[in-house]
C-alpha cells in the first residue's frame, strides 16, 4: 500500500509514518497543483491531504484512479467533494478533537488583540514611535464583564465559552439547534434562535460555524450592520463566512468597532479590501499550530489509517 503525504507534518510523526509504512512526503511543502493531485490519485492507495488540496470530482472520477482513501490532515473538509468521493467509493476521514484547546486559545488571544489594541502598539514601539505612558495612549476596551456571542456551538466554540467565562462575560449562542439543557447550564449559556438577537446583543461576536455554501457570506452588510458599533467581529473557522467586502466597508465607516481574523477567503491571497481596513487584527490561520495539536492530528490521522488497513470503522469517518 502506497501512501502520499501532501505536506510536512511534525517530525515524530512523519518518523512514525515512515517507519511502518511505504510513505512519500512532498519535501517541498508547497501545495500541489491539480495536475500533481491527479497523478496522485493514479499512483497512491491513500493520499493524506490538507486544507490548502483542493481534491475534486476530476482527480476522484479520473480513469485509472487508484486512490481509495483521504486521510485528511486537520478538521474542516470543504477542500474535498465529498459527493465524488461518495461515487467514486473513496473513504474520508479527518481529524477532529485534538484541536479544540489551541483552536479556543486562539479565539480569545483574538478577542484581546483587537479589543486591546495590542497589534498597534506593537508597531508602535517597533517602529520607534512612543513617547512615553500618558492617560489617554491608545485607550481600549476590556473584555472583563462583556458579552460573547458564539454563531455555531460546536466543540471549538464550547470551549471558547469556558474560557470566556474566566473573564466574566455572558455567553449567548446561536445554531442550527439548542444544546441540551445541561451543557448551557455548565457554561452558563443562553441559547438565541434569532441571529439578529444574537447580533444586536453581543460586545464579542465569534464565528465557529462549517464553511460550506450554508454559510458562504453568512455575514454580509446586513448582519455586520445588525452588530453594535462598539462590538468585535473574530473568526477562526472559515474564511467564506464572511463578505470581505463588507467587513472592509464596515471597518472603515466604524459600523463596528474591530475584527480579527485568522482565516481568509481563497487564503493564503489576502484581498486589498481586507488588507487596507483599519482595526483589523489579522493571523495566517495559527487556530491549531501549537506542537502539541499538530502532532495530535497526525496521531489521529495515523490511527485512521491504520484502521482502514486493518479493514476496521475509521475512527472519524466523513464518507
Amino acid at each position: 500500500m502506497k501512501i502520499l503525504v501532501t505536506r510536512k507534518w511534525p517530525a515524530s510523526v512523519e518518523a512514525s509514518l515512515a517507519e511502518n509504512w511505504d510513505v512519500t512526503f512532498n519535501r517541498s511543502d508547497r501545495p500541489m497543483d491539480v495536475k500533481a493531485l491527479m497523478a496522485a490519485a493514479r499512483n497512491y492507495d491513500v493520499i493524506c491531504p490538507t486544507v490548502t488540496d483542493r481534491i475534486g470530482a476530476d482527480i476522484l472520477e479520473q480513469p485509472n484512479r487508484r486512490v481509495r482513501l483521504l486521510c485528511n490532515y486537520g478538521a474542516g473538509f470543504e477542500h474535498i467533494d465529498l459527493d465524488a468521493c461518495q461515487r467514486a467509493g473513496v473513504s474520508v476521514s479527518n481529524t477532529p478533537d485534538v484541536l479544540t484547546d489551541a483552536t479556543a486559545e486562539l479565539a480569545i488571544l483574538l478577542m484581546l488583540m483587537v479589543a486591546r489594541r495590542a497589534g498597534e502598539g506593537e508597531r508602535e514601539l517597533r517602529a520607534g514611535q512612543w513617547s512615553g505612558w500618558r492617560p489617554t495612549h491608545l485607550l481600549s476596551s476590556q473584555m472583563t464583564g462583556k458579552t460573547l456571542g458564539l454563531i455555531g456551538f460546536g466543540r471549538i466554540a464550547q470551549r471558547t465559552a469556558a474560557f470566556a467565562r474566566g473573564f466574566g462575560m455572558t455567553i449567548l449562542y446561536h445554531s442550527r439547534s439548542q444544546a441540551p439543557a445541561a451543557l448551557e447550564q455548565q457554561l452558563s449559556a443562553i441559547y438565541c434562535g434569532d441571529l439578529a438577537d444574537l447580533l444586536e446583543r453581543s460586545d464579542f461576536v465569534s464565528l465557529h460555524c462549517p464553511g460550506g455554501p450554508a454559510t458562504d457570506g453568512l455575514m454580509n452588510g446586513q448582519r455586520l450592520g445588525q452588530m453594535r458599533s462598539t462590538a468585535f467581529l473574530v473568526n477562526t473557522a472559515r474564511g467564506s463566512i464572511i463578505d470581505d467586502i463588507a467587513l472592509a466597508t464596515a471597518l472603515h465607516d466604524g459600523a463596528i468597532a474591530g475584527a480579527a481574523l485568522d482565516v481568509f477567503r481563497g487564503e493564503p491571497q489576502i484581498s486589498d479590501a481586507l488588507l487596507d481596513a483599519p482595526n483589523l487584527v489579522m493571523l495566517p490561520h495559527l487556530g491549531s499550530a501549537t506542537t502539541e495539536t499538530r502532532t495530535a492530528m497526525g496521531l489521529r490521522a495515523l490511527a485512521n489509517l491504520q484502521r482502514w488497513a486493518n479493514g476496521q470503522d475509521l475512527l472519524d469517518r466523513v464518507a
